[in-house]
């Protein structure tokens, strides 16, 4: 999806070759290599495509697979949940609604006390506004 600069959406062509693999070509990372699979400030990560606020940091929690993972989306108008049956998997893939960013994934396994829901996002597709 490529849009005018008006829109603060990034064109295809000015993102870096890792952002444009996982957001466009629905790639991953590797498992405990992103910035923030292991980052523990306050604050809101956005979308790195689009800048569309995705999720707070009250909700990020250590699941232990490698990826951010958090219990809930800040607002779930800002995200679309699409079913996934690629690479011979059942999976519900996580979508910025703003720009299209393929983001990551939805799990049934996060902690039951938030909700159950482990959303395993790319750190690659984030970009992190501490609190001041």
């Amino acid at each position: 999806m490529t849009t005018s600069k008006n829109d603060n959406i990034k064109k295809d062509n000015e993102l870096s070759p890792e952002l444009y693999h996982i957001a466009r070509e629905k790639g991953t990372e590797a498992p405990f290599s992103g910035k923030y699979w292991d980052h523990h400030e306050k604050g809101m990560y956005q979308c790195a495509v689009c800048g569309t606020e995705l999720f707070s940091s009250d909700t990020k929690f250590d699941s232990g697979t490698g990826w951010p993972s958090f219990s809930e989306p800040m607002n779930t108008e800002h995200v679309i949940l699409k079913e996934d049956n690629g690479h011979g998997m059942r999976r519900t893939e996580v979508l910025c609604k703003k720009c299209g960013a393929h983001l990551g994934h939805v799990f049934p396994d996060g902690p039951r006390e938030r909700g159950g829901n482990r959303y395993c996002i790319n750190s690659t597709c984030l970009l992190f506004k501490g609190k001041k």
